[in-house]
């Protein structure tokens, strides 16, 4: 499905879609840039958690600039040895700031069993790849080099983040399994951006709502551009096809957003390597629903769905085992969504 009508998307989402159509209608470096001013205005240095708290701090580059980073608690103390989680924040690589990530990272640091590290990455519309991906690599490293001071264990540090974050997760996990100078234990790229050819079904002349065909093209020419040989598969994670030894996985995506097709063929070729990974694609679902219809039956399934699966991964998947264990029977195919129905049984 490319073209998505108003009867395509579940019924309990169509209020959000209508509001979310006329909100999110950038598609152009001019339109990127103002919704980014719109993020920074609305979120930085509002942490809205019920949960945890946010500590700004500044690693500083190897070009001497600092990059700003968020540390992120739950308000009564964590435990000791806690999982580290570096979460990026989702806006197409050209917008947005880790303080709009708060209701996820709080579900997930909440219990004290985590802390998260929330880099404010270098976006496109500032400079193009490689900036971001160097941003998150070096926070990265220096949540492994400083996993004492943090109180996170390092040999269970997390990715994740959704968008153009979980496109970054996937690229990270890709470097650091070729550069083997950190090991990360698992990986939740969520809807992530993954592939600039924009060749599949999916991908092709689709109006969803929040995230459409519009919006995914030119996020990525502003992501790419001024390259002229071959795009790297760090750039564009769904370029490659030899997924051996990428950490364990987890991710949703909705059936009606453009990056459906990618999402589903990356997973099933790292299940073809004998990953680990767990998949489910709601139906009748845009981009970001988990996050934007908050409050709907469907977001709420979306939610317990990764919290439960991200727990699971704190219990099991550790970087240094030698043979990680089978994933569990609730572990799904990317080959083999769950049907509508099965999740409604749920609620």
């Amino acid at each position: 499905m490319s073209k998505v009508r108003n009867s395509d998307i579940r019924s309990e989402l169509r209020p959000s879609a209508q509001l979310l159509k006329l909100t999110y209608t950038a598609a152009s470096e001019t339109a990127f840039e103002k919704f980014d001013r719109q993020c920074i205005k609305k979120y930085r240095g509002k942490w809205k958690s019920r949960n945890t708290v946010a500590e700004e701090k500044a690693i500083v580059r190897s070009d001497g600039s600092i990059l700003r980073i968020l540390v992120v608690r739950c308000e009564d103390g964590e435990e000791e040895n806690a999982t580290g989680l570096l979460w990026l924040h989702d806006g197409g690589y050209a917008y947005g700031v880790p303080e709009q990530e708060s209701l996820l990272v709080d579900m997930f640091c909440g219990d004290g069993s985590c802390v998260a590290v929330l880099p404010d990455y270098t976006k496109s519309i500032e400079a193009p790849y490689p900036a971001a991906l160097e941003d998150c690599y070096s926070v990265l490293l220096w949540m492994k080099n400083n996993a004492e001071e943090l109180g996170i264990n390092p040999d269970q540090i997390f990715v994740g983040g959704s968008g153009s974050g979980g496109g970054l997760t996937a690229a990270l996990c890709l470097r650091a399994r070729d550069m083997k100078d950190v090991h990360i234990a698992f990986q939740m790229p969520i809807e992530p951006m993954l592939d600039d050819r924009m060749e599949s079904e999916s991908a092709k002349d689709n109006n969803a709502p929040v995230w459409d065909s519009r919006k995914n093209r030119a996020a990525w020419d502003l992501y790419l551009r001024d390259m002229k040989e071959e795009i790297p598969v760090y750039a564009a994670p769904g370029r490659e096809t030899d997924l051996r030894g990428m950490p364990p996985a987890c991710s949703i995506v909705g059936d009606l957003e453009p990056v459906k097709d990618e999402t589903v063929l990356y997973f099933a070729r790292m299940k073809k390597e004998d990953v680990p990974v767990s998949l489910r694609v709601y139906h009748g679902c845009f981009h970001g629903f988990e996050v934007t219809a908050v409050n709907s039956n469907v977001a709420l399934n979306a939610q317990r769905y990764l919290l439960d699966s991200f727990r699971y991964a704190q219990k099991r998947y550790f970087a240094h085992n030698e043979e990680l264990p089978d994933p569990v029977e609730s572990m799904e195919s990317a080959e083999t969504p769950e049907p509508e129905e099965e999740e409604e049984k749920d609620e």
